[in-house]
């Protein structure tokens, strides 16, 4: 009897065990693997396929623009204080704009018809008018395309302004001494790709998580795919580097969105994001980009350039080698980049 009774508890001590067992890992599975909430993730845009020769020849098409002459709308931000988490945004200006290769480019800004800089180059050296603003903002600088050189000091603070009353034209027109003419002209025109030249050229593919920017999705998030191209030197030493990195929008076409320029390190000189392609041109027209945002990591500051008007621009006109040469007509103190000398020249009357 005291066997069977045995016999009974270890039986009903063995169910009870694999009863318990069988309700946690009822639980354990409902935890681990049930479905209690949906989770919203970006989707992937479809995206068209290209070859590498493809990509080069949409680089050689853009390249292709001679010249360009238009009006702009020009937004300058300054980002000297990008550690900090700020970036100044100046207003915005009127731009009258003249570009030719090799180089060459002039630049009127205006703000409410009245220039309030200048600036030129012809393919090797460059000049900067600032002709507005405070009595210390204004100078002609000048120097040379492929010199490396400090920022002009904007004012005396190493902390950013919060003052509103200090924003505006006088930051606008001292901000525009540390821009370079021929920065413009490398953003707008577009080295072509010589495959014969000896670089090395490397294809990916890349994808991006972004805002959508389709109609009626605002606020939506998308992964859109990009082919990366990569433009490398020749190995030295066992050693290459990235000298440009083409980003090509993959959606329901190929287009240039991105072109960035590295030096010998490996650091960012330029990052040019292209928007909004249209025809562009009075007569003959191209399909190019009407907005361009040009950053220059180094020289911190950002710029935001579109076409007033795309129907009026003129493009691939010779102009003569005068219309890219700048003259200190306004007798403003010279800064010589070169020689690192301020001088007071005679006003020309």
């Amino acid at each position: 009897m005291l066997k069977y009774l045995n016999a009974r508890v270890a039986s009903s001590r063995c169910l009870l065990l694999i009863l318990v067992l069988l309700i946690l890992s009822s639980s354990t599975s409902c935890g681990l693997f049930g479905t209690h909430k949906k989770v919203q993730i970006p989707p992937l845009l479809p995206r068209v396929n290209a070859t590498r020769d493809q990509l080069v020849r949409e680089v050689n098409r853009l390249a292709a623009v001679k010249s360009i002459h238009g009006k702009l709308d020009i937004q300058f931000e300054d980002t000297s204080f990008a550690s900090f988490g700020i970036a100044e945004k100046y207003r915005q200006v009127d731009g009258n704009l003249t570009l030719q290769r090799p180089g060459k480019i002039y630049l009127a800004l205006q703000f409410t018809i009245v220039d309030i800089a200048q600036m030129a180059s012809d393919g090797e050296h460059f000049a900067v008018a600032i002709l507005q603003g405070d009595e210390k903002y204004k100078r002609f600088v000048k120097g040379t395309n492929n010199a490396v050189y400090s920022r002009l000091e904007r004012n005396g603070d190493s902390t950013p302004s919060n003052n509103n009353k200090q924003k505006g034209e006088k930051q606008t027109v001292s901000a525009l001494s540390n821009l370079r003419p021929q920065h413009l002209t490398d953003a707008f025109m577009i080295h072509p790709i010589d495959l014969s030249a000896g670089f090395i050229y490397s294809l990916s593919d890349f994808f991006q998580e972004e805002p959508d920017t389709r109609p009626g999705k605002k606020g939506s998030r998308v992964m859109r795919g990009y082919y990366l191209l990569e433009e490398l030197s020749q190995p030295t030493n066992g050693e290459t580097h990235v000298i440009r990195r083409f980003w090509f929008d993959r959606v329901d076409r190929i287009r240039l969105g991105r072109l960035q320029t590295f030096d010998p390190q490996g650091q960012i000189i330029t990052d040019v994001s292209y928007f909004d392609e249209k025809p562009i041109g009075s007569g003959e027209t191209v399909s190019l980009p009407g907005r361009i945002e040009l950053t220059r990591p180094q020289d911190q500051y950002k710029i935001s350039l579109t076409y007033q008007d795309p129907a009026s621009v003129d493009l691939n006109k010779d102009w003569p080698s005068q219309a890219f040469v700048l003259q200190n007509k306004a007798g403003l103190p010279e800064v010589d980049l070169d020689t690192e000398k301020s001088t007071k020249p005679t006003p020309n009357h």
